[in-house]
């Protein structure tokens, strides 16, 4: 343990495989795809999803849940699960020391798109006066800390793709400076919006396999031909070590490293060599004190679009020659932007935990000109000792975590 790492003591999750921690990891563990046909999207040229089918009047009371967008819900819930899985008593801990750092790509824009529809039909006095409250892209965090009392440092960041392990990474150094004891993080995002749909596909971002939704998110293989939109939360809460050994806590890992980049090169594009995805890989492992040969595991980006997967797999020789075992969770869970840096963060926490890499589903066909071993078929036994979870968004951000063994 080095005087910089952090501790993780309790996870939470909301995904396509279920409510809660062990729904996600045996979703995961099941290898197969979640994607189905999404009845808010019928009728458009992508008309399927991963949709997160939680019940948040049950988690929450009916009165909270009928004013959270999805967004907020799921962060909410899945912070609920971290807090309890943490030990933590909310009731006892100082509030001014608690930070809530909680990432989403964009606003809601399911609200917003019932919004436009009472003003294209001539009805603005149809439209809630809650409308921006419920949907600016601060509210998870604000939700979150006004549900747990927490009033230290709340802070919504927004690095596209990699919004989530950015606030990770943001409230790690938070705790690592002292402005706070604990610290809840992770992300949490709704893809399923129609003007979201459409939007992606007018990019020729979304997979188009309609004839097999199950089938649709492929990262790696040599048919890949976009990402499934998804939804779902994943919240981490961190510590300093010795903050939660005085609590008689035994974390479930440790958070030894981040590092983050930009390409500087395209507005959407990654760099083609995978040159800032790179440079926050040697980032990350610089900031833990590790070598690239100490890494067992990368728990990938993989967003089964063609430039993306074979970009992240430039930057994974890069740093690595020849790269660890690689899974990618997008290929069972869909990919909720925002989302998926906390909901990645976890997994490689259980990873990491179970010794056992869950595989990458719909890899039929891999990939001639990527060199990687995929862990596909079946979950994979191995002997890890430092995991690795990566972040790619747009506008080249990227935000790479490093975690091992409490």
């Amino acid at each position: 343990m080095s005087k910089g790492d952090v501790a993780v003591t309790g996870l939470g999750l909301v995904t396509p495989a279920g409510t809660g921690v062990a729904a996600t990891w045996e979703g995961l563990l099941a290898g197969r795809s979640l994607a189905a046909r999404d009845p808010l999207l019928a009728g458009l040229a992508v008309d399927f999803s991963c949709a997160s089918d939680f019940d948040a009047a049950g988690a929450l009371g009916r009165r909270p849940a009928a004013r959270l967008e999805r967004f907020s819900a799921m962060a909410l819930i899945a912070a609920r699960e971290a807090v309890a899985d943490a030990g933590l008593d909310t009731t006892a801990w100082d509030p001014l020391r608690v930070a809530v750092v909680i990432g989403a790509s964009s606003a809601s824009m399911e609200h917003y798109d019932q919004a436009f529809a009472w003003m294209a039909a001539g009805r603005p006095d149809r439209v809630s006066p809650m409308a921006i409250m419920r949907s600016i892209p601060n509210m998870p965090a604000g939700e979150v800390g006004l549900d747990l009392g927490a009033r230290g440092p709340n802070l919504a960041v927004s690095t596209a793709c990699a919004s989530g392990a950015t606030a990770i990474g943001v409230a790690r150094d938070l705790v690592r400076a002292g402005s706070c004891d604990i610290a809840l993080a992770g992300g949490s995002e709704s893809l399923r919006a129609r003007s979201t749909a459409v939007g992606f596909h007018q990019m020729r971002a979304l997979s188009t396999r309609g004839h097999d939704p199950e089938g649709a998110s492929r990262p790696f293989d040599a048919d890949r031909d976009g990402f499934v939109l998804g939804e779902g939360a994943g919240v981490l809460v961190l510590e300093r070590p010795a903050h939660a050994r005085a609590r008689g806590v035994r974390p479930r890992a440790l958070l030894r490293g981040y590092g983050a980049s930009c390409d500087a090169h395209h507005t959407v594009a990654p760099h083609p060599d995978g040159r800032g995805a790179a440079d926050a890989l040697h980032a990350a492992l610089a900031d833990a004190g590790l070598t690239p040969g100490d890494v067992g595991h990368v728990n990938a980006h993989g967003t089964a679009t063609k430039i993306n997967d074979l970009t992240e797999y430039r930057a994974l020789a890069r740093v690595f020659g020849t790269p660890p075992p690689v899974t990618a969770p997008k290929s069972v869970l869909g990919h909720s932007a925002g989302g998926s840096g906390g909901i990645e963060a976890a997994c490689a926490v259980l990873t990491l935990q179970h010794q056992l890499i869950p595989p990458t589903a719909n890899l039929d066909n891999p990939d001639p000109g990527l060199s990687l071993d995929i862990v596909r078929k079946a979950p994979r036994r191995a002997r890890l000792t430092t995991v690795v979870s990566n972040s790619f968004g747009f506008g080249g951000q990227n935000a790479v975590l490093v975690f091992g063994p409490a």
